[in-house]
């Protein structure tokens, strides 16, 4: 419980904390800081907050919303909520933050008795916490009021927020939205770059790196993998069936190699190109090989376990080819002076992409190099010699033996884990159903 009832706020302590945030956006802090710095901060010029909390949407194709819980004494908890609609829980209906939307509010202000029935599940939460006061509100970020955060301040003072408090939180809520928004947009682009051209590709080019032919030359483990049959598929199963497909094929055969040092660098169609990026020496190249076809060796289970449950279905099995490789690669900006792309070419990529093409010449959906091969270990089983065209010499092409293949395979799960949709999250979708003239609707994708 707070000691201190004093109403008196120090304008020149706000003052300082106004700035603080200033420079903080300035100085491109992330959001977690940002929020964190913050609450530390008000609570030291003398507010009596005794719990806040803060959710922001992240126009991440992943995450629809990040929760901030900051409670005194206790430091702050982070939470991510993934991107997946689901039915909105009778608590989240029976919400302060729903009300305030549902309602058009700006504000939502409630005293917590202990004694009496709560109006909000939340606040059984509260009275734990011997909070007496409770401010609900929401903050846009422009004005499509299509962006924004949405929070709430508590205190456990006796007498609760006196009208000198609310003041200071409306005027230092103002500048917390404007570096947050800061916060949120750097973050945007950092997650729209990730995205879309990985996390190595995305750092080189928020740095800076943006200009055509400025690239480097790097070593590493290269994949190639590729559906097979997908044009007849497309023909079978019809445009949103067929993109169910692909989006199941992506999610069991290329997500291992988006991890443990892999890259993909770029979706080809219904293919992908992945990289393990290494040293030029042999450990480093026995690394990265190995990891490689240890993604490999779990992207298989993972299609095998796909499949099987497409045919029971009744659905075609999705076929596959996976190419593995290790060279040198040209990795940076390639296109035209006012529309690039950051990819990866050279001889190295051209032999992994027929390197995979293979795999309809040969009954293995599997095939690599003899030099991947030899950084790998273990046993694999000749194929034969093929001419790859642009190669002067004829290359000796593997497979990995079955028994040491398995071995490599760390899980054998196929199942993305999303977490339930939240209370937080469904905040995001409301605040978007709400910008769009929506209050009741029921799911969709957060974008605010």
């Amino acid at each position: 419980m707070a000691t201190g009832t004093s109403t008196e706020v120090s304008t020149i302590l706000m003052d300082r904390v106004a700035d603080w945030l200033t420079q903080s956006s300035l100085a491109g802090d992330d959001l977690e800081t940002i929020i964190r710095g913050f609450c530390e901060r008000v609570a030291a010029a003398g507010l009596p907050l005794a719990r806040v909390h803060l959710t922001f949407s992240m126009l991440h194709p992943l995450y629809d919303a990040l929760g901030f819980t900051w409670e005194r004494g206790s430091g702050m908890r982070v939470e991510g909520f993934r991107n997946k609609p689901g039915e909105r829980s009778e608590r989240f209906l029976r919400s302060p933050y729903y009300h305030l939307l549902a309602n058009k509010l700006d504000h939502l202000r409630r005293r917590i008795d202990p004694n009496s029935p709560s109006e909000f599940p939340i606040f059984d939460e509260l009275k734990k916490l011997e909070i007496t006061d409770y401010i609900a509100f929401k903050h846009y970020f422009g004005a499509g009021k299509e962006q924004g955060m949405m929070g709430s301040w508590s205190t456990d003072s006796p007498t609760g927020f006196s009208e000198a408090v609310i003041a200071a939180l409306l005027r230092i809520q103002n500048n917390l939205a404007v570096a947050a928004k800061m916060a949120v947009l750097h973050r945007l682009a950092d997650n729209m770059l990730t995205t879309y051209l990985g996390p190595d590709a995305g750092k080189r080019v928020l740095n800076g790196n943006i200009r055509r032919g400025q690239g480097d030359t790097i070593r590493a483990a290269l994949v190639m993998a590729d559906m097979r049959g997908s044009t007849m598929l497309a023909e079978q199963e019809g445009r949103e069936a067929y993109i169910e497909s692909l989006n199941q094929f992506f999610d069991a055969i290329a997500a291992p190699f988006n991890r443990s040092g892999g890259q993909i660098l770029s979706f080809l169609g219904d293919g992908f190109l992945a990289v393990y990026p290494c040293d030029r020496h042999h450990e480093p190249s026995e690394i990265a090989c190995r990891t490689a076809l240890a993604a490999t060796a779990k992207a298989t289970a993972r299609m095998q376990v796909l499949n099987e449950r497409r045919r029971l279905q009744g659905r075609a099995e999705l076929g596959y080819g996976i190419g593995l490789h290790v060279g040198n690669v040209m990795f940076g900006n390639v296109g035209l002076n006012d529309r690039l792309t950051f990819s990866a070419f050279g001889s190295s990529v051209n032999q992994v992409q027929r390197l995979q093409a293979l795999t309809k010449k040969y009954p293995q959906s599997v095939i690599a190099s003899e030099e991947f091969a030899n950084y790998c270990g273990g046993s694999w089983i000749t194929l034969g010699r093929e001419k790859l065209q642009g190669v002067k010499e004829k290359l000796t092409i593997q497979h990995p033996d079955i028994a040491d293949f398995s071995e490599l395979d760390d899980d054998g799960s196929i199942e993305i884990s999303y977490d339930g949709v939240s209370d937080a999250e469904q905040l995001m979708l409301l605040l978007r159903d709400t910008a769009a003239g929506q209050p009741g609707s029921g799911n969709g994708k957060a974008i605010q």
